[in-house]
């Protein structure tokens, strides 16, 4: 039996714990920052804060000792906020034996230095390449309920992906291997930005053919960043890329899409974010990395930078639609511009 550590209780952390623990073949701690989340998947074995109603399995332990969570793990899922993901792999790292494999289940990016979290790990870690990246379209609720999901583990280092995709794989849960490590991390980071446009048109009652061209064209600019970083286009026609972007942009259960929302309907992000209860959307944070990243690498992201503008320059959502709409015409298919 494999001992793993899954590090982070939120609603995400809980699902993949469950997935783990439903095979019956590994001991799964789950580390919570909460007591409270600890204390009731330990008394009532359900996250009630993060992932109401939903069975946590007998060989789940969870705990709020992080040296606990570690003891002796083969293996190490990160399920952590991208901005509280540096701070404590540097807590961690006298905790972790030389060479465990660590897999990042994190969609996002540090919003000060750019970095994707496999590249926070190495920094902070030193691992070499046994880190990887799993991401793929997959709703946390769902996941832990047993709904079928397929989902892209990415590493360069093939035996550690292969390691992770044998971990994880049941009738449930299907599991790819991809080498592109770049491509997958942003392609799961960056959809989060075009689903809180997404739900801007959605509050504003835009209907279909907006969400379609949002979908469309944010995964251009997506695709644009990826390549000029060092992806490769096709990665994000895949799971991680497209098959992220259409769930997060459509479905009810997205926290970035639900920011968009309310954007749309005239509330201001201070108002919506105090009413989210400790929940995270990635998206608000990777919209700031976004645009210093394409600006790095001289990349035209014009969703990504009107979503800018509403969240962080109190532009209104109508006058971003507008700009959009009436920039210069230009070619669908030119890659590196739009």
């Amino acid at each position: 039996m494999s001992r793993i550590a899954v590090i982070g209780a939120g609603a995400w952390g809980t699902a993949l714990a469950i997935v783990l623990g439903r095979k019956g073949t590994h001991a799964v701690s789950l580390w919570a920052l909460e007591p409270e989340v600890r204390d009731s998947i330990a008394s009532r074995r359900v996250n009630d804060r993060f992932l109401p109603g939903i069975s946590v399995p007998e060989s789940v332990h969870a705990t709020n000792n992080l040296e606990e969570a570690l003891a002796a793990a083969d293996l190490v899922i990160s399920v952590v906020p991208s901005q509280h993901c540096r701070k404590l792999f540097a807590a961690m790292q006298s905790h972790l034996h030389a060479g465990t494999p660590i897999i990042s289940a994190t969609k996002g990016l540090e919003e000060r230095s750019l970095v994707r979290m496999t590249e926070v790990i190495r920094q902070t870690l030193a691992l070499g390449s046994r880190v990887a990246a799993l991401s793929g379209p997959s709703f946390a609720v769902e996941v832990a309920r047993g709904n079928p999901t397929a989902v892209t583990i990415a590493s360069s280092d093939p035996a550690t992906a292969e390691l992770a995709q044998q971990v994880f794989s049941d009738a449930a849960f299907r599991v790819y291997t991809h080498d592109d490590v770049i491509g997958v991390e942003l392609g799961g980071a960056l959809k989060n930005v075009i689903a809180i446009a997404a739900g801007v048109c959605s509050g504003l009652g835009l209907g279909h053919n907006s969400i379609a061209a949002l979908i469309t064209r944010g995964l251009a600019e997506i695709t644009r960043l990826a390549v000029a970083c060092g992806g490769r286009s096709e990665t994000l026609a895949g799971l991680s890329g497209l098959g992220d972007l259409v769930l997060t942009c459509t479905g009810d259960l997205s926290r970035n899409r639900s920011v968009g929302v309310e954007l749309g309907r005239g509330r201001r992000l201070p108002e919506i974010i105090a009413g989210m209860h400790g929940m995270v959307a990635e998206g608000i944070f990777t919209t700031n990395a976004a645009i210093g990243l394409a600006r790095r690498h001289q990349v035209e992201m014009p969703i990504t930078e009107q979503m800018y503008a509403v969240l962080h320059d109190g532009k209104s959502p109508c006058q971003a639609i507008h700009d959009l709409m009436t920039r210069p015409t230009t070619s669908e298919t030119r890659l590196h511009r739009d």
